[in-house]
C-alpha cells in the first residue's frame, strides 16, 4: 500500500477516535444533565413535601396556641372565681365562727371549775385553728389571683416590733424560750399589714421549730436597704429541704426522719413567699442543722426615720374599765348579735341592739339615750352598710360618736371606707381581749 494511503488511514483513525471521544463526552454530559435534572426534580418534590409538612405543623401550632390561650383564660377566670368564692365563703363561715368566739369568751367567764375552764380552752384552740386555716386559704387565693394591691407607707419598725412582741411573748414563755427584739429607731417603706404578716409567719415558724434557746429579731442597714433578721436556735433546715420550705404544706423534719418536727399546716412560709413577692422584698435564709436558722427580709429604708404611728399601731392604754358604757350595737346576724350582747353585758355595758340603719335610729329615740360608742357590722339588713349607718347616727346626734366597724369582709374597699369616715375597724372573728382593749382605748 502506498505510503500516502497509509498516512491517510492513520489520519482518519485519529479523526475517528477524536469524534468518538467527543461523542462519548457529549453523551456523558447529557447523562449528567439528565441525572442532575432527575436530582432537581427529586429535590423539588422533597422541598414541596417538607413545605407542606411545615405548613401543617404551623397550622397545628396555631391551633395549639389558640387552645392554650383559651385554657389560660379559663384558668385565670377559674382562679378569680375561686378567689371570689373563697372570699364569700369565708365571710359566711366567719360569721358563725365569730359568734362562737364571743359565746366561748362569755362562757369562760362563767366557769368556776378546773374541768370547765379546761374544756373552754380546748374549744378556743379549735376555733383558733379553724380561723387561722380560713384566713390562710383566703390569703393564698388572693395572692395567687394577683388581687392584692400593697399600700406602701412609712412603717415604724419600733412600733411593729412592739406589736409582734405582744403577739408572741406568751407563746415563747410557755415553751421556756427567750424572745428578744433589738431596738431600732427607723422606718421602712412597706405595706404595714403585709410586712407584719410576713414577720408573724416567720416568728411563728421559728418558735414552733425551736425547743431550747430562743429567737432574736434584729436589723442591719446597708445603704438604702434595711435587712430584718429573725434568728432562732432551733433544729435548722437540712440541705435536702431548703428548696421545699416555701412550698405549700411542707412541714420540716429533722435528722432524716419522716415525721414533722412541729405543728401547723405547712402554709406559713408559702404565704411569706407570696407576700414578699407582692411587696418586692427579697426573703432569704441561712441555716445549720442543729444550730438554728436566720431568715433575712430586705426592705427599703424610709426617708422619714420617725413616722407617726398608723391606725392600729399605737399602744393600747390598759386598765380602763367599761362599766356603764352605752353601746349601740348594729348587727344583722342573730347569733352574733346575741353573743356580742351577752359579752358586752358581762363587761357591764348597756347595750341597745339593731339590725339596720332604721332600727339603729329608732333605738336612739329622741336622743335622750346617747351611746358612748357605736359598734356596727359592715353588711346589714336591707343592703345597709355599717359605715353609712355610723354616719347617719352621728348626723342624727349632731356629734362624732366613737365608732367601730366589725366585719368578716376581707376586701380593701371596707378598710378604705372606714378610714375615710374616721372609724376604727376590726376583722371577724373578734378576739374578746382585743375588742375590750380597743373599746377602752376609743373611750379613754
Amino acid at each position: 500500500m502506498p505510503l500516502n494511503d497509509i498516512q491517510d488511514i492513520e489520519r482518519l483513525k485519529k479523526i475517528n477516535a477524536a469524534l468518538v471521544s467527543r461523542v462519548e463526552r457529549s453523551m456523558d454530559q447529557q447523562g449528567n444533565a439528565f441525572s442532575l435534572f432527575q436530582t432537581a426534580i427529586s429535590l423539588e418534590n422533597r422541598v414541596r413535601m417538607r413545605t407542606e409538612e411545615l405548613h401543617a405543623a404551623l397550622r397545628r401550632l396555631e391551633q395549639s396556641n389558640l387552645a392554650l390561650s383559651a385554657a389560660k383564660e379559663n384558668a385565670e377566670y377559674a382562679n378569680l372565681s375561686k378567689t371570689r368564692f373563697l372570699a364569700a365563703a369565708s365571710h359566711d363561715v366567719l360569721q358563725p365562727l365569730n359568734a362562737a368566739h364571743l359565746s366561748i369568751s362569755a362562757l369562760a367567764e362563767l366557769q368556776t371549775s378546773t374541768e370547765g375552764k379546761k374544756l373552754v380552752r380546748q374549744v378556743e384552740r379549735s376555733l383558733q385553728t379553724m380561723e387561722d386555716l380560713l384566713h390562710t386559704l383566703l390569703d393564698i387565693s388572693k395572692l395567687d389571683a394577683g388581687v392584692v394591691e400593697p399600700e406602701i407607707t412609712d412603717v415604724s419598725l419600733e412600733t411593729l416590733f412592739s406589736a409582734l412582741r405582744s403577739d408572741f411573748q406568751q407563746v415563747a414563755e410557755m415553751k421556756g424560750l427567750t424572745l428578744r427584739f433589738r431596738p431600732v429607731a427607723i422606718a421602712v417603706r412597706s405595706d404595714r399589714t403585709l410586712l407584719r404578716r410576713i414577720l408573724q409567719n416567720i416568728l411563728s415558724n421559728a418558735l414552733r421549730y425551736t425547743h431550747k434557746g430562743g429567737v432574736l429579731v434584729g436589723t442591719r442597714q446597708r445603704g438604702k436597704t434595711l435587712r430584718i433578721d429573725v434568728a432562732d436556735t432551733g433544729y435548722g433546715i437540712p440541705e435536702d429541704q431548703r428548696e421545699a420550705v416555701f412550698e405549700e404544706f411542707h412541714r420540716g423534719t429533722v435528722g432524716g426522719g419522716t415525721e414533722p418536727t412541729g405543728g401547723g399546716l405547712g402554709l406559713g412560709l408559702a404565704i411569706v413567699r407570696r407576700m414578699a413577692g407582692a411587696l418586692g422584698h427579697p426573703v432569704t435564709f441561712s441555716s445549720r442543722v442543729g444550730r438554728g436558722t436566720i431568715f433575712h427580709i430586705d426592705v427599703p429604708v424610709s426617708a422619714n426615720p420617725q413616722p407617726e404611728p398608723g391606725a392600729g399601731e399605737s399602744e393600747t392604754p390598759k386598765g380602763y374599765g367599761l362599766f356603764g358604757t352605752k353601746v349601740l350595737l348594729v348587727e344583722n346576724d342573730a347569733d352574733v348579735l346575741a353573743a356580742m350582747t351577752s359579752l358586752l353585758e358581762r363587761w357591764q355595758c348597756i347595750v341597745r341592739p339593731a339590725a339596720s340603719t332604721d332600727e339603729a335610729l329608732d333605738a336612739l329615740g329622741d336622743t335622750d339615750w346617747v351611746p358612748d360608742i357605736v359598734i356596727a357590722d359592715q353588711h346589714l339588713d336591707g343592703g345597709d352598710l355599717g359605715t353609712e349607718t355610723v354616719a347617719e347616727v352621728r348626723d342624727y346626734l349632731g356629734r362624732t360618736v366613737p365608732a367601730l366597724i366589725v366585719t368578716a369582709d376581707p376586701s380593701e374597699s371596707v378598710v378604705k371606707a372606714a378610714r375615710a369616715a374616721g372609724i376604727d375597724l376590726m376583722r371577724k372573728p373578734l378576739k374578746p381581749a382585743q375588742l375590750r382593749a380597743l373599746l377602752a382605748h376609743l373611750l379613754a
